[in-house]
């Protein structure tokens, strides 16, 4: 199943998420390396749900249902893997990728399997003063709004970059291990709550 099961659905871990709030996982992005050389042609040709325009982009895009994710192999033999909704699940599908590379002759191999990004997102359900936050945090915030409608936060420690917007959205980006998202989203809940907009008055 797809679904993950909704926030109020089963009891969260407080002393993990004192906010109450666990940030869902929406996207995986894993590395692996396949150890030999691949003909990308070959593989777009014999593949079932395969592209590869060489003009456009150097690797062969192929898809696959189960787990339903995005893979990039490149000739050198490097895989990236996009679309996974848990860590266990880009795994399995960096592996059915590679099984699919070996069917077709190549003496593909799985090392370095590697996260690279995390990226989880959650809904504080209240709305943000992102003007406030932008000005007494300034030297982690870029606030464009004309540019783009989110506040761009830079975490240090953890080191995520966060995404907040207006409604109360958050994305979390740039985590190698889930924890580091739920630690960056712990650090920012409190402030967030310190600029939270009050409903009755429209903007102070």
């Amino acid at each position: 199943m797809e679904y993950q099961p909704l926030e109020g659905s089963q009891p969260v871990d407080l002393s993990r998420h004192p906010s109450g709030i666990v940030p869902t996982l929406q996207n995986i992005v894993s590395t692996v390396n396949l150890d030999c050389k691949l003909d990308l042609k070959a593989i777009a040709l014999h593949a079932r749900n395969a592209e590869y325009n060489p003009k456009r982009f150097a690797a062969v895009i192929m898809r696959i249902r189960e787990p339903k994710t995005t893979a990039l192999i490149f000739a050198s033999g490097k895989m990236v893997c996009t679309g996974a909704k848990s860590e266990q699940q880009s795994k399995l599908a960096a592996r059915k990728y590679a099984r699919i590379v070996q069917k077709l002759g190549f003496p593909a191999k799985f090392k370095d399997f590697k996260i690279q990004n995390i990226v989880g997102s959650c809904d504080v359900k209240f709305p943000i003063r992102l003007e406030g936050l932008a000005y007494a945090h300034g030297h982690f915030c870029s606030y464009d709004p004309e540019l783009f409608p989110g506040l761009i936060y830079r975490m240090k420690q953890p080191k995520i970059v966060l995404l907040i917007f207006v409604s109360g959205k958050i994305v979390l980006t740039g985590a190698k291990v889930r924890d580091e998202t739920y630690a960056a989203f712990e650090n920012i809940y409190p402030v967030l709550t310190e600029y939270r907009k009050k409903q009755h008055c429209a903007d102070r």
